[in-house]
């Protein structure tokens, strides 16, 4: 009888020490498969941390200086740390970055980070054969319905390498094919240059930049148009509406700044074609991102051809990123990041109108206020451009 008792005693004994290392091994062999994680974050937190004392940053992919990467510093900021302030620096008021959004993504820096794996979607396509995150196109959907500047049911929508991708495939979807003359795209003055560089550059023979809009108000009935409407305009801010009419006339609406940040909200955009960017929205201008929603299945066919053919989609790495923070905006009750872009704006708006009104030569474009569906406010535009006006004759 004791020697039964002791074998089951060696039995247990050597169970529990079997299910032990087992459990052990189990243990290590997930930690060695965590690392690689473990490691991608580390080397992360390592460059985040690197000071370049508020006027700069430094990047994984930045230039390296013994081994370690280097702060890149700001317009206008030098030195190895970005704390000296250059003398009589010329700022380049001509273009910008949307970088004004970078202190709340600091601030979200845990929500809205990504770890790739080096097998991430290596295949040329998603596992449904297209080449669209359908998850991200119902984040985008989600984004529009939260703040109500856009409606999108019953519309496709397309991803592009930016606006300026999604409006030449869009001109080029829109264009008549089986006319005699090139289709005309026309914009009001003042528009976006790249709309006439764009244009121009590719020098197709179904299209021609044909200058202002009002040009060809009362002449529309024999050439086929295509009006490109920008709304919040760029690069006075004011809302713009279509000014031609007639059964040849196609519409392209460009809604980059249609956001709380830069404008009151006052209705949803209910067009045929509109054209919205990742940069205007989080700020994130280097992911080259940007979206068509599209109300003919025919333009939609055709705009994917094009991007098929010139891109073959968007890169899933890029995707994956932007699905990412459009989480973060929508988190919460969905308004951190909107009234954070709003204030910022409106700060910065108020500094550059109490110094131009100092000046006798320059003055700004005047935007009225509205009532903003979003925030339910009167608000006036916080532009993200600034139109200056010489007075000097």
């Amino acid at each position: 009888m004791a020697r039964v008792h002791s074998l089951k005693y060696i039995l247990s004994f050597t169970c529990s020490i079997a299910l032990n290392l087992f459990l052990v091994s189990m243990f290590i062999r997930n930690r060695c498969q965590q690392n690689w994680t473990q490691e991608a974050m580390a080397e992360a937190e390592a460059v985040s941390s690197i000071s370049c004392s508020g006027h700069g940053k430094a990047f994984l992919d930045g230039l390296l200086l013994h081994g370690k990467p280097v702060c890149e510093c700001n317009m206008c900021y030098g030195g190895s740390d970005c704390s000296q302030l250059q003398p009589d620096c010329m700022v380049d008021a001509d273009s910008g970055d949307p970088t004004f959004l970078e202190p709340f993504w600091v601030k979200n820096a845990a929500s809205s980070a990504i770890v790739i794996a080096g097998w991430h979607r290596m295949s040329y396509e998603y596992s449904d054969g297209s080449l669209i995150s359908e998850e991200l196109k119902a984040h985008i959907r989600n984004v529009h319905a939260s703040v109500g500047n856009a409606i999108t049911d019953g519309k496709y929508i397309i991803f592009g390498a930016g606006a300026t991708h999604l409006l030449n495939a869009a001109v080029h979807a829109l264009s008549s094919k089986a006319s005699s003359s090139p289709t005309k795209v026309v914009a009001s003055t003042p528009y976006y240059p790249v709309y006439k560089e764009q244009t121009e550059f590719f020098n197709s023979e179904d299209y021609k930049f044909n200058g202002d809009t009002s040009m060809w108000n009362n002449d529309t009935s024999n050439s086929t148009f295509i009006e490109l409407v920008t709304s919040p305009n760029n690069p006075d801010g004011h809302m713009k509406k279509a000014v031609l009419q007639g059964q040849f006339v196609k519409r392209i609406h460009d809604l980059a700044y249609y956001w709380p940040h830069f404008t009151p909200i006052v209705a949803p955009a209910d067009e045929d074609l509109m054209i919205f960017t990742l940069s205007k929205l989080t700020g994130h201008a280097g992911s080259r991102f940007g979206w068509a929603i599209i109300n003919d299945e025919a333009v939609y066919k055709r705009m994917l051809t094009y991007m098929d053919l010139s891109t073959y989609g968007v890169s899933r790495e890029t995707q994956l990123r932007v699905m990412k923070l459009l989480k973060v905006v929508l988190s919460g009750n969905g308004r951190e990041m909107y009234e954070f872009g709003h204030n910022t704006m409106k700060n910065r708006w108020s500094k550059l109108s109490k110094v131009l009104s100092q000046s006798k030569r320059f003055s700004t474009q005047k935007l009225k206020p509205q009532h903003c569906s979003f925030s339910q406010q009167i608000r006036t535009p916080s532009s993200g451009n600034f139109l200056s006006r010489s007075m000097y004759k």
